[in-house]
């Protein structure tokens, strides 16, 4: 656990880097030390206002005992097993099965599942995806994920104001004009696979997380599998017109899928994911 704190300790160090190198190709050091106060607003903003935001963009709803009688009552009884107080519980509107949860810590966090994995799993099944998203919670991966979507989305944003509006006039520059353009292009994907690798650092965790708070590894790797095979061909709006959240989900809910190697995956391969699962079910 602690080298997985490490290496996403040094990933989002390098966003940080990232978002100062494009400050400079656009204004040289004044430049750099304006995007890195922006930067610390950017992650100020996103720490007390990112689940809203989140939630928004998927239009999801609330729901209590009255709404989600079974639902509420699954997550109220995997969170007293993981030992967190009672997330919010929302549901969204969607045909594709996904699920994610947000918030800046456990005390104030939330979970949301789409209608369509409520319709193709079995209460097991269910079990085990909420169990994950409560995994992520109770090891504060909801922060981390958001922070670094935020920035990374940030860092594209100000690559984009510095090719429209340029990097100063050339007494300005400390930075040669052909680097200031290769930033500008470099920063933004280096961003997205920054991104990408701690969105799949942490998912292992919450795999087996969640696997230890339902107590049925195999009914995780068995809901994997089916979310996989049905997501693939049902789009869902929201993530294609916010892709820098696709990380926050169980699977990846892009039409795009996962890329052609595995640089560009938003998660681990599924199948590498159900191996794990079940090796742990052997000895659990």
């Amino acid at each position: 656990m602690l080298n997985n704190w490490l290496k996403t300790t040094l990933l989002m160090a390098a966003i940080v880097a990232l978002f100062g190198a494009v400050g400079m190709a656009i204004g040289g050091a004044g430049g750099m030390l304006i995007a890195l106060l922006i930067g610390g607003a950017v992650n100020l903003w996103a720490y007390w206002n990112s689940d809203k935001m989140v939630l928004r963009m998927y239009n999801a709803h609330e729901v209590g005992p009255h709404e989600a009688p079974e639902f509420y009552a699954m997550v109220a009884d995997l969170a007293r097993r993981a030992n967190l107080p009672m997330p919010r519980v929302y549901v969204i509107d969607e045909a594709q099965p996904n699920a994610f949860a947000t918030g800046r810590n456990p005390e104030n966090a939330a979970v949301a599942a789409t209608t369509g994995i409520m319709r193709i799993l079995t209460e097991r099944e269910l079990r085990g995806v909420m169990a994950h998203e409560l995994a992520h919670v109770k090891n504060r991966d909801t922060l981390i994920s958001t922070l670094s979507a935020t920035v990374a989305g940030a860092i594209s944003s100000l690559a984009q104001f510095g090719f429209l509006f340029g990097g100063g006039n050339n007494n300005e520059r400390s930075v040669h004009p052909v680097v200031q353009i290769v930033i500008m292009i470099l920063a933004p994907l280096a961003a997205m696979l920054i991104q990408m690798a701690i969105s799949r650092a942490r998912e292992f965790g919450a795999d087996r997380g969640g696997a230890e708070i339902c107590g049925d590894p195999e009914a995780l790797a068995s809901a994997l599998n089916k979310i996989e095979a049905y997501a693939r061909g049902v789009p869902m709006d929201a993530a294609e017109l916010h892709p820098e959240t696709a990380q926050m989900m169980i699977i990846n809910p892009l039409a795009a899928g996962e890329g052609l190697t595995g640089l560009f995956r938003t998660h681990p391969a599924t199948e590498e994911r159900v191996r794990r699962l079940l090796a742990l079910a052997r000895v659990i």
